[in-house]
């Protein structure tokens, strides 16, 4: 078993992560199509927002006559036109990370922006003995960004939790929070974005998040919270 010193739970995004990604491209897609300029400041504000937020700023960019609540269902029927033709499935190299996060004795919990029957018994039952028993699967769809209400739930103190996701936005406010991050940016945009903001951990893969990359995370917070 490859013991961390400092760290003691994973939170790990579902949607961009865990899973394959059906959301960044429709979004750009959507905006695009009906007349907007996606830049990497639109998807910013995009990305991760709640639903009525980001259907207030997609109507806007695009100039759209439409409320909110009519361009967020204008764009969820296109978006499962997408996931239709792209089926949610485990991301590469999914399996193998939670096996590695497993073995140092951490416990492990994912989250999403949708409710646990939607996303977790669907997708990631075949592989729950790798999660939490008592908190697998966390819905912050009613607290986006939701990173302190993950921080509220897992009940571990700032320093020994970890969150892994595809959004610079989780990566400040995990800054903010005092807790550790492993960046896989959705997109380019992201990339650059979490490296403006100082991102130390940042992998293109699941695969580079090995025992090398966690015993430096680990050691990083054992410092900044010695």
């Amino acid at each position: 078993m490859n013991k961390l010193e400092k760290i003691r739970h994973f939170a790990i995004d579902t949607n961009g992560v865990l899973l394959s990604d059906v959301y960044s491209t429709p979004i750009r897609t959507f905006v695009e199509r009906h007349g907007g300029h996606y830049t990497a400041d639109l998807e910013r504000q995009i990305l991760g927002s709640p639903h009525m937020a980001g259907g207030h700023i997609m109507a806007l960019a695009c100039n759209l006559p439409w409320t909110a609540m009519e361009t967020i269902d204008a764009f969820l029927a296109e978006q499962a036109q997408y996931a239709a033709r792209h089926p949610v499935q485990l991301a590469p190299g999914a399996v193998a990370l939670l096996a590695r996060l497993k073995e140092t004795g951490a416990r492990i919990t994912a989250y999403g922006g949708s409710t646990k029957a939607a996303i977790f018994d669907r997708y990631l039952a075949p592989v729950s003995e790798y999660f939490d028993a008592d908190l697998p699967y966390i819905d912050m769809g009613h607290a986006r960004p939701g990173m302190a209400e993950i921080h509220r739930q897992t009940a571990t103190s700032a320093g020994e939790l970890v969150f892994i996701d595809d959004l610079n936005r989780v990566a400040q406010v995990s800054k903010t929070l005092g807790c550790g991050f492993i960046g896989k940016p959705a997109t380019l945009y992201q990339k650059q974005q979490m490296q403006a903001s100082g991102v130390r951990f940042i992998c293109k893969d699941l695969d580079e998040i090995d025992q090398t990359l966690l015993q430096a995370l680990d050691q990083s917070l054992r410092l900044e919270h010695h």
